[in-house]
């Protein structure tokens, strides 16, 4: 991480503006803004861009509208993909700012430190609830209430160790979507043949789990030992 301190003095009150910058976070905002721009295509070509409210996280916002008049006809409007709006969002990628009155304590390491981990928090509730689809439910008994906790804190913490084995080259609605489309076909009394494509992203799954199910076609007793290596893997490095 990287930063840079100014005095700032907004209405005679004396400040510290502390800017950092972040290679982690940038990648992180451009997966995010990346999906996103996928998503407002997907509008466009569907014709739904009209629909809904717009939020800063939207991804309407990157959707432009143009009139269009033929030969004095009525104009019609006309949805575009905005690159100049992706594009300004861009320059912002990986910098945070915070203001504080505390002109000398605490250290701006300590600053730092808290702002640091700021964003990778955000991160987790946005993949819980937008990627996990996790939703409130209204629980009375006290160990219900725990175990709905630990479900969706054990599956945030089974894809991280996930995530950082295959090595942060993948957006989270990609990983979670290809494990999804990993499906067989059950040949009766032969044995499976895999309905998925083979990519970068399913040999870097096998690497991690330390087995493989891309082969054109898997016997019962293939799969079994599959299952078998699955079941005894101790360890995601």
């Amino acid at each position: 991480m990287y930063y840079k301190e100014e005095p700032y003095t907004p209405k005679q009150i004396h400040q510290r503006l502390i800017v950092t910058y972040s290679p982690k976070f940038a990648r992180y905002q451009k997966a995010i803004r990346d999906a996103q721009v996928d998503r407002a295509q997907k509008l466009i070509d569907s014709g739904a861009a009209k629909r809904g409210r717009r939020n800063p996280n939207d991804p309407r916002r990157f959707i432009g509208k143009i009139a269009v008049t033929e030969d004095g006809e009525k104009a019609t409007v006309k949805n575009y993909l905005d690159t100049d709006k992706i594009e300004h969002e861009a320059l912002y990628d990986g910098l945070y700012a915070v203001s504080t009155d505390l002109l000398d304590d605490p250290p701006i390491e300590d600053i730092l430190k808290v702002g640091e981990g700021r964003w990778e928090i955000e991160e987790c509730f946005r993949i819980m609830k937008t990627d996990f689809e996790a939703r409130p439910v209204y629980l009375k008994l006290e160990t219900r209430i725990k175990a709905h906790f630990l479900s969706c804190f054990l599956s945030l913490i089974i894809y991280r160790y996930l995530e950082r084995a295959i090595g942060f080259n993948h957006t989270c609605d990609k990983i979670l979507t290809t494990l999804r489309e990993m499906n067989f076909v059950n040949i009766k009394e032969q044995g499976f043949v895999p309905t998925y494509k083979r990519t970068k992203l399913t040999d870097a799954l096998h690497d991690a789990c330390g087995f493989k199910t891309d082969y054109e076609f898997i016997t019962k007793s293939q799969m079994r030992t599959i299952q078998k290596e699955s079941k005894n893997r101790k360890k995601i490095p």
